[in-house]
C-alpha cells in the first residue's frame, strides 16, 4: 500500500494507524500547496481532490477521506483493536467520535489556516473551536482515551487535529484532560515513529 501524505496534516492519523497495525506500506510525500509529488509529477492526476490522505491499495484501487481510510486500515488488522467489530455499539461509539472530530474540529480549523479569511473573523472561528475542545476535555475526564481504556482510530485523529492548536494560536493550557491525553498518545511508539518519519520530531 501507499499512503500519500503531507507532514503534520490529517494524513498523520492513518499514518499512525498503519504503524499501530504493523502493516507494510510506503509513504509518498504530496504537497497540498503545489499539488506536486516529490518527483515533480502532478498529484491531481492521482487524486483530483488534491488533498491528503490518499491510500493506494495493492491492487491499484485508491481510497480517499481520512476517517474512511482509518477504518479500512483498522479492519485489515482486527487484532490491533483500533476499531471494535462491525455491528457492535462499541464500534458505533468510535465512529461517532470520528465524525465529531472530522466535522466539528477538523473543518473548524480550516478558516484559521486560510490566508483569505479576514483576520477579524478568525477569533470567532477560534472561539467556537475552543468551546468544542473544552467539551472534548470534559469527555476525557477519568478516561485514558475517547471511548475508555483502548486506543482507537478516533484517538489518533483527535491527537493530530489537536496538534493544530499551537500554530493557530488556540490556548488549551486550561484543558488538563486533553493535555494528559495528548501526552499519552504522543508517547506511543507508533506515534513517535510516524512523527519522526514525517520530520515533525527528531
Amino acid at each position: 500500500m501507499k499512503l500519500f501524505y503531507s507532514p503534520g496534516a490529517c494524513s498523520l492519523a492513518p499514518h499512525i494507524a498503519l504503524r499501530e497495525t504493523g502493516l507494510p506500506f510506503d509513504l509518498v510525500l504530496a504537497s497540498t500547496k503545489t499539488k506536486k509529488l516529490a518527483d515533480g509529477s502532478d498529484y491531481l492526476a492521482i487524486n483530483p481532490k488534491g488533498q491528503v490522505p490518499l491510500l493506494e491499495l495493492d491492487n491499484g484501487e485508491r481510497l480517499s477521506e481520512g476517517p474512511v481510510i482509518q477504518q479500512y486500515i483498522a479492519d485489515l488488522a482486527p487484532a490491533s483493536g483500533l476499531v471494535p467489530p462491525a455491528g457492535t455499539m462499541a464500534r458505533y461509539r468510535v465512529l461517532e467520535w470520528l465524525n465529531f472530530v472530522t466535522s466539528e474540529l477538523h473543518k473548524g480549523f480550516s478558516p484559521l489556516f486560510n490566508p483569505a479569511v479576514p483576520a477579524e473573523a478568525k477569533p470567532v472561528f477560534a472561539g467556537r473551536l475552543k468551546e468544542r475542545l473544552a467539551w472534548v476535555d470534559s469527555q476525557l475526564a477519568g478516561r485514558d482515551y475517547l471511548t475508555g481504556d483502548t486506543f482507537t482510530i478516533a484517538d489518533s485523529y483527535l491527537f493530530v487535529v489537536s496538534n493544530w492548536t499551537a500554530p493557530t494560536g488556540i490556548d488549551i493550557s486550561d484543558l488538563p484532560n486533553l493535555a494528559a491525553f495528548r501526552a499519552r498518545v504522543s508517547a506511543r511508539p507508533a506515534v513517535q515513529a510516524a512523527m519522526q518519519a514525517e520530520g515533525l520530531i527528531k
